[in-house]
């Protein structure tokens, strides 16, 4: 694989192309098995579903089996059985091809690295998109069959959006698109409208540590992540590799001195929030309004598995009823725009931790004293 930056991987991850085995999508790949074995493969697949949960990997498959396949149509030995599954063996010409990026009968789109930074754009411009015409311009080798992957769709400025709308109105033949897709509401109607959907759903607490295994097999599996990480295996690993379920437990920790909270302990947390533009603070800030949905949630749904030990005890002394929940929620709602407005004039980040914990500690004061336990 490339040394340059990659849009469709996340630091410190194997690449999806790079996945052998696929967890908890077996709907999915049952839904293109029968369409393929019933001559019925649309040419544009839209998979849907949160980010991490392994669709990139699910398009990697289903790219390894299409191109891995019989030709269409009868052989000089009959017509080829059924297919049973999606696997390709990783040893297989193809699989091996499109590990090393060298598979002549795939292309993928996504966010390029600006020749002049170094770094990778923000969106997919509309030249990435035009180069389907020289990729489809190409003689078809191997089986005939061509395969493109959007990682992700979502990540396309308009120009490049309505040019990728023009293949789907004309696709070629034997050609197949797989769409990745983290948001579908924001796709235009006229792209849903051409392809076909694969739902694939967050992973379940046992395939979410099998996925994180085969991903981060040196790691340690933290109980904590399947409930921080809500089924998401990238969410898993990312928190995993930069310490994020002890920032939880952390918060978690801090707010168990409500309605006082800890200065000095207060003080470390935003310390460690770092620069803005190392990744910390975007962190933290996600971690902490994780840590007040669960609070807000918890006071009208009974509490799921703890993220970190003491989290019930917390949530059930500070959130007690649906009065309250509506108390934090409102607060969720303000701290997240205070985070946003302080990000966008570039506040001091310490600053800014410290002043959404007085915030916090502000409102867990008003429900307890409602509630006469002060």
């Amino acid at each position: 694989m490339s040394d340059l930056p990659q849009a469709d991987r996340i630091a410190g991850l194997p690449h999806p192309c790079e996945t052998e085995h696929l967890f908890g999508h077996d709907g999915a790949c049952a839904q293109v098995l029968d369409a393929f074995n019933g001559d019925r493969m649309h040419h544009a697949w839209m998979l849907t579903g949160p980010k991490g949960i392994g669709k990139a990997s699910l398009a990697y498959h289903i790219s390894r089996f299409l191109l891995a396949a019989e030709p269409a149509g009868d052989s000089l030995f009959g017509t080829p059985p059924p297919a049973t599954s999606l696997s390709v063996p990783a040893d297989h010409p193809v699989a091996r091809r499109i590990r090393a990026g060298s598979e002549p009968g795939l292309c993928i789109l996504r966010r390029p690295v600006d020749d002049k930074t170094g770094k990778l754009k923000t969106v997919i411009p509309v030249d990435t998109v035009r180069e389907l015409r020289r990729f489809f311009g190409l003689s078809a080798g191997g089986n005939g069959r061509r395969v493109v992957i959007v990682d992700c769709i979502d990540e396309m400025n308009a120009n490049a959006a309505n040019a990728l709308l023009k293949v789907l109105e004309e696709p070629p033949q034997d050609a197949v698109l797989l769409l990745v897709t983290h948001q579908p509401s924001r796709i235009l109607p006229t792209i849903r409208s051409r392809c076909r959907t694969l739902a694939c759903a967050p992973l379940s607490p046992d395939n979410l540590e099998r996925a994180f295994a085969q991903a981060l097999p040196d790691q340690a599996f933290d109980p904590g992540l399947n409930a921080l990480a809500a089924g998401s295996v990238g969410r898993a690993a990312e928190l995993s590799l930069t310490g994020g379920a002890d920032i939880y437990r952390a918060i978690v920790s801090l707010c168990q001195g409500l309605p006082q909270m800890d200065r000095g302990a207060l003080l470390k947390l935003a310390n460690s929030s770092g620069r803005a533009a190392d990744g910390k603070l975007e962190q933290l800030l996600d971690l902490l309004d994780l840590f007040l949905a669960r609070l807000a949630r918890a006071g009208v749904s009974a509490p799921g598995q703890e993220a970190a030990s003491g989290e019930v005890e917390v949530f059930a002394r500070l959130c007690p009823g649906p009065a309250a929940a509506r108390i934090w929620a409102d607060a969720q709602l303000e701290l997240s725009q205070r985070a946003r407005q302080g990000k966008t004039a570039n506040l001091d980040p310490s600053s800014l931790i410290l002043d959404m914990g007085l915030k916090i500690e502000e409102t867990a004061s008003k429900i307890l004293r409602e509630k006469g336990l002060l």
